[in-house]
């Protein structure tokens, strides 16, 4: 009788726990999917903002080209529950949790990083001409400066390898790492660690704030002793004969600021992808954008190799003179997080009588990051730097950009 009162008493004391644990649960889920549902009506409404605004400037018009920030607007067609939070690769791996949170947290495949390691070969994507080109002997230093908040350890160092690997020793004066107050625990301790067989080349500074990514690249080229400064994203993989090309163009002319060729490295797949020689350019939205390359302009004895001008520049990685850049004011340092930080210097440049060509001979791979964290704080800062740059550089041309003025 009371084994069998006793084994009522564990049934109902189990079947409890299992309502229980289930109610949690409910519980969690629904908390888990309102503050998600708030987020992303945050989002889609700084966004929604984001394109008045873009409309109003546009006087109306209805095509409006996708933004130098890669945030996923709304599709008006798309119901609410027929958006998608995130695109995705068809042959996404969804039921790996490293594979799904290492995308939401860096905005790329971080378990093909982690197996690609801390370095690679990556295929020579130069056109076979740029291999007959012949660079003088004697060419300005570099200082390598590569800011990074919260970077893919695997990606940031591959960035710093690939330099060291493919740069000639006398050329490269010193890599900078600048950190800009990074949260994650592979990037103290372990990277400190990884970085001293590159010592003698590298410094590792450590922002005491959250400065922004013109503000950490100031702070770095304020450290820095080579004749050129070279500023290369933190996720970016540097090509055979990258340097030389861009050095050489600067030594004929001191106030030349030169981009390499960007190639893709697929954020899904990381493969290395050659890209074709295309132009920077952007419109009166201040959207940055790819414009194609005339045939007549690659014409002549130097053919594809030919330095290409540009309106302006990606800002993923460039090289300009040490003193050039000094002499320009830098950056405007009151710009926020970054956004918008490549075209105000681009105008810099070409208003105080410098210039700036792509180099075609001249590739590093960049991986075409997808963001789907601080969507919010890059549309607010995109806006207020745009708001700077337009205040500062436009003058009467304004006019095109009313919203920005009443703002």
């Amino acid at each position: 009788m009371m084994r069998n009162v006793g084994i009522q008493c564990f049934f109902c004391g189990s079947l409890m726990f299992g309502i229980c644990t289930a109610l949690l649960f409910l519980c969690f889920h629904y908390n888990i999917v309102s503050k998600w549902q708030e987020q992303t009506q945050e989002v889609n409404s700084v966004l929604f903002h984001d394109e008045k605004l873009q409309q109003h400037m546009s006087h109306g018009s209805r095509n409006t080209p996708r933004s130098h920030v890669s945030i996923q607007r709304t599709n008006k067609n798309e119901t609410k529950e027929q958006r998608p939070y995130l695109k995705l690769n068809k042959d996404f791996n969804y039921s790996d949790p490293q594979a799904v949170h290492g995308f939401l947290k860096y905005g790329f495949n971080v378990v093909i990083s982690k197996s690609l390691g801390n370095e690679r070969h990556v295929p020579d994507s130069r056109n076979k001409m740029c291999h007959k080109k012949h660079y003088p002997a004697r060419l300005p230093t570099a200082s390598i400066i590569i800011c990074f908040y919260n970077e893919e350890f695997n990606a940031l160092f591959r960035t710093v390898s690939s330099v060291m690997m493919l740069t000639p020793h006398h050329l490269l004066e010193e890599i900078i790492l600048v950190d800009d107050v990074s949260e994650f625990d592979d990037l103290k301790e372990k990277l400190d660690y990884h970085l001293e067989i590159f010592w003698g080349k590298i410094k590792l500074i450590r922002t005491k704030k959250r400065e922004g990514l013109t503000r950490a690249r100031m702070i770095g080229a304020s450290r820095a002793s080579g004749d050129v400064l070279v500023f290369p994203d933190s996720h970016c993989e540097v090509n055979k004969v990258w340097l030389q090309p861009l050095l050489a163009a600067i030594r004929e002319d001191h106030r030349m600021v030169v981009c390499p060729v960007i190639d893709v490295i697929d954020y899904m797949t990381l493969e290395y992808q050659p890209s074709p020689v295309v132009r920077d350019v952007f419109n009166w939205y201040l959207q940055f954008q790819w414009d194609t390359v005339f045939s007549y302009e690659m014409e002549g004895p130097e053919g594809p190799t030919r330095p290409i001008r540009s309106p302006v520049m990606a800002g993923g990685i460039f090289a300009m003179k040490r003193h050039y850049f000094n002499e320009l004011g830098q950056y405007d340092k009151g710009m926020n997080f970054w956004g918008g930080e490549n075209l105000e210097l681009s105008l810099r440049i070409w208003m105080c009588g410098g210039k700036l060509f792509i180099l075609p001979c001249s590739r590093v791979g960049h991986i075409n990051r997808q963001h789907v964290v601080n969507q919010i704080r890059l549309a607010r800062a995109l806006t207020y730097n745009n708001l700077r740059l337009v205040h500062v550089w436009l003058d009467e041309y304004k006019s095109h950009q009313g919203i920005f003025v009443g703002s």
